[in-house]
């Protein structure tokens, strides 16, 4: 039986949201002759979750409903308020592209830079490197600072380093939504190529047929926590009807 790689239990995490909001020196310099005030907001409930060895598990659910914080609690970059999270493995976090680049520097030399965060060695990476430029689409312009990339080519270079340096588990968010038709087509071959290998995946998309399509077990949170567990089918169901207010 496979063992469990991912495991969380009882999760809860809150923010504290300013109630008045200051954006000028001024209203910051008025602002220290009265008490801040804050109220706190309540993003994850209690969540738990049990993932196994080369599963993939999708996560669907309406903005705002603590999807991306649910992952970054998984990722290590939040601690929980409560509850613990148990992670047996390399993490490969795809959360927020871009973090880490250097603008002045060209597209080789910021692949070396997020490359080598991600786990992956500098020999490693110049033999790579070829292949991830390709996979970005970007070879032309390998050699061009990255102030002058486009925001959708700057994305396909920090999938293409991502998926290069996937470990033992993948941690995915909204993967399928950057670049065109051929792009995506690539991004799905790869996934698809990671989870025949082995890999263990977590993937949150809005998309139904994703979620339907990629993963072997999936489950829908609202209002941070989890409504339901089921198959990829069962929870895209669930999902357009809590989009439609047709749940119950």
């Amino acid at each position: 039986m496979p063992m469990s790689v991912i495991e969380a239990s009882g999760v809860s995490k809150a923010f504290r949201i300013p109630s008045v909001r200051r954006d000028t020196v001024r209203e910051h310099v008025l602002g220290l002759l009265e008490r801040r005030r804050f109220e706190r907001l309540q993003v994850l409930d209690r969540i738990s979750l049990n993932v196994k060895q080369g599963e993939s598990l999708g996560i669907m659910g309406r903005n705002g409903c603590g999807k991306s914080t649910l992952l970054k609690i998984l990722c290590g970059v939040y601690m929980p308020d409560s509850g613990y999270v148990s992670v047996r493995g390399a993490v490969t976090p795809i959360l927020e592209l871009g973090v880490g680049w250097n603008a002045e520097l060209d597209a080789i030399d910021n692949v070396c830079l997020v490359g080598t965060v991600m786990g992956l060695t500098l020999p490693d990476l110049r033999r790579r490197m070829d292949e991830i430029l390709a996979f970005a689409e970007v070879e032309r312009f390998a050699n061009l600072k990255l102030k002058h990339y486009s925001s959708g080519m700057a994305s396909r270079l920090g999938y293409a380093v991502a998926f290069a340096a996937v470990r033992d588990v993948l941690v995915l968010d909204e993967i399928f939504a950057v670049g065109d038709a051929g792009f995506r087509a690539k991004c799905e071959q790869r996934y698809r190529e990671l989870h025949e290998a082995g890999h263990t995946i977590i993937l949150v998309s809005h998309a139904p047929p994703v979620i339907a399509g990629f993963c072997d077990r999936a489950m829908l949170i609202e209002g941070g926590c989890v409504r339901l567990e089921g198959s990829g089918p069962e929870i895209v169901t669930a999902y357009l009807r809590l989009l439609t207010g047709e749940a119950d």
